[in-house]
């Protein structure tokens, strides 16, 4: 027996097996207890300020009104609405066609009830970390940088646990993701076409480069763009795949409350592992909660911090309620969920299946859309590293290296198995997580507070502003609201 293989398929199982418990059981639990708390605390902002959240999208979509700091000329050039996109780039990937499918193939149709719950629920802490991020942003050369790092060393001043952190996030986003992103371009496109996988990895790798060399101003203008395109694109296709069947629609609904509640699934066991991959595979697909977004959410210049925790919110809803969902209907119209397939596959032989006939439609758009998606998220994810190698040490020989490293990432990605890597990252996603909930736990008490400026603002006719001296505890740490 080769011993290498020997040591290989042991570290192997112990990485599953720390993963599992991190992630099925110490994650879950944290994550519905700290969503939960948050719902209460700001009296589900997620649900009554849905309006207002559509309102200050939309806004910010047609023009960049908000008012500006005064500094903003050399730091005001990143829109509210491209640090939405940022965000959405990131969220909308591989969770949302991969992982949706094998969510429903791991955990049955229930799991997606769970998604839906984790959304919902998980939206508060989505509001609250993006709310801090503005809070406590710095800034950068060109933007606004900030993120979880910041606001633990700035509010809670724990320079260990910010870089702790910032060294979680590089790893998870910069590195173990985006090679498993790179990795299901180069599976959908070989697949599809039949492109040599190292052919694809060597066009990854060049335009990664061409675009992060440019920095967050560049990888914003090409997320605002592609990805509005991209997610309206898939939605339609899902609107359509419903509409041929629409007389299965209540059927499918009835399947997915049925599944996660049933008396049978609850006597089977089938329950907890519906509950389990729902909020897992909804995890990594929004991300709330997580510590990744408020890195985006800092960038955008706006008068008040929760102008962007509310687009920020919606960007859960986004992401889970549309994306998510589309692919979910998609996949049980075709009831071919319980076929053995799972991950990508599922999803185009589902898009087939839905369309009707033996063409190879599905195949075709889901690699076309797998590699905007997939891509736009390599270089958010990788705008995500940056700002906190940044953090640690302000350096630009330091981020030069992590372009190369990246780049070289994706490449690897792209021909390499990632089993070893996708546990890995399960587990440094999940402290990363842990870290950035117990920061918002602590910190939580100023988002809440910045609530109430802005609705005290909003009922007094206002576009409201923030100034620092709202808050005057922390107005040294806040030096954006001067």
């Amino acid at each position: 027996m080769d011993p290498s293989s020997g040591f290989s398929t042991a570290l192997q199982n112990a990485v599953n097996a720390v993963s599992g418990v991190l992630t099925d059981y110490v994650l879950v639990t944290v994550l519905l207890i700290v969503a939960v708390v948050f719902t209460v605390r700001t009296r589900g902002v997620q649900f009554r300020m849905a309006g207002e959240m559509l309102h200050l999208l939309v806004r910010s979509g047609r023009r960049d009104n908000d008012r500006r700091q005064n500094d903003a000329p050399a730091h005001g050039n990143i829109s509210s609405f491209q640090a939405f996109a940022l965000s959405i780039a990131s969220r909308v990937g591989t969770g949302n066609l991969a992982g949706v499918a094998s969510a429903i193939a791991l955990g049955g149709p229930g799991a997606v009830f769970w998604m839906w719950v984790i959304a919902i629920l998980g939206a508060a802490s989505a509001f609250v970390e993006s709310t801090l991020a503005q809070l406590f942003k710095v800034k950068g050369d060109k933007s606004f940088r900030g993120g979880p790092a910041y606001y633990i060393l700035k509010g809670l001043h724990k320079r260990w646990w910010a870089v702790t952190f910032a060294v979680l996030i590089t790893l998870t986003f910069g590195f173990a993701f985006n090679s498993v992103q790179s990795n299901t371009i180069s599976d959908a496109l070989n697949a599809s076409f039949a492109i040599p996988r190292e052919a694809t990895a060597g066009v990854l790798c060049l335009l990664t480069l061409a675009i992060i060399c440019g920095g967050v101003q560049r990888i914003s203008r090409v997320s605002e763009i592609v990805v509005p395109v991209m997610a309206i694109a898939y939605i339609v296709l899902a609107l359509v795949i419903i509409a041929m069947n629409i007389g299965r629609f209540p059927e499918i609904m009835m399947l997915i409350v049925s599944n996660a509640f049933g008396a049978d699934e609850i006597l089977g066991g089938s329950v907890g592992a519906a509950m389990v991959m729902g909020i897992k595979r909804g995890l990594f697909s929004n991300e709330a909660g997580e510590g990744s977004t408020p890195n985006a959410a800092a960038t955008a210049s706006v008068s008040h911090p929760v102008k962007q925790g509310l687009i920020q919110t919606l960007g859960v809803y986004t992401d889970t309620l549309l994306v998510c969902t589309a692919t979910a209907f998609i996949i049980l119209c075709s009831g071919i969920y319980t076929g053995g397939h799972d991950g990508i596959v599922l999803t185009q032989q589902a898009i087939d299946a839905g369309l009707g006939g033996d063409h190879r439609f599905g195949s075709i758009f889901v690699s076309v859309a797998i590699f905007f998606f997939a891509f736009t998220s390599i270089i958010a994810n990788y705008y995500y590293g940056e700002t906190n190698i940044r953090f640690i040490r302000n350096s630009d020989l330091a981020v030069r290296i992590y372009r190369l490293l990246v780049a070289a990432i994706v490449y690897a990605g792209a021909v390499v198995s990632l089993d070893l890597v996708w546990g890995f990252a399960d587990i440094t996603m999940a402290l990363m997580t842990l870290c950035n909930l117990a920061a918002i736990i602590m910190l939580g008490k100023y988002a809440i507070r910045l609530l109430k400026d802005y609705q005290d603002q909003k009922r007094e006719g206002k576009d409201p502003v923030y100034r620092s001296s709202t808050i005057p505890e922390i107005a040294s740490e806040t030096e954006c609201w001067e």
